[in-house]
């Protein structure tokens, strides 16, 4: 993954707004739901998620060695809490990331989730009988 360290001396934050536009500018990029969660799909799959107030995003990675050398690199800006220990994502402080780090980092989501089989269209759930 390319890293911009020169960037990182520079400015720091993202507002909500500029993080949402990036998002659907990426090809076949739509606002949808996983898990009940406001999100961002890519061909029906997870890639990223605004959370804690909308102060962080959560972003689907290819391996979990690629999280571990974001928080080796910036650790200021990308975190993990328990309940993403075994998965292959990270947390990012919004107002923490340069933002062509963040560009970076989305960019090689996008390629990783686009290059997954598309999802499987979901039934919906049947209200229950009476």
């Amino acid at each position: 993954m390319p890293a911009r360290l020169n960037d990182m001396r520079q400015a720091r934050g993202v507002q909500v707004a500029e993080v949402r536009r990036l998002l659907l500018s990426l090809a076949n990029v739509v606002e949808g739901r996983s898990y009940g969660m406001p999100s961002f799909l890519l061909n029906g799959h997870f890639l990223a998620r605004f959370r804690d107030e909308d102060t962080v995003l959560v972003v689907q990675l290819a391996t979990i060695s690629e999280r571990d050398v974001l928080m080796e690199l910036d650790p200021r800006t990308f975190f993990l809490t328990d309940h993403y220990r075994n998965y292959p994502a990270v947390l990012v402080r919004l107002a923490e990331v340069p933002p062509a780090l963040l560009g970076d980092v989305l960019n090689e989501s996008w390629s990783y989730v686009g290059a997954l089989p598309p999802a499987r269209p979901r039934r919906k759930r049947r209200k229950a009988r009476k």
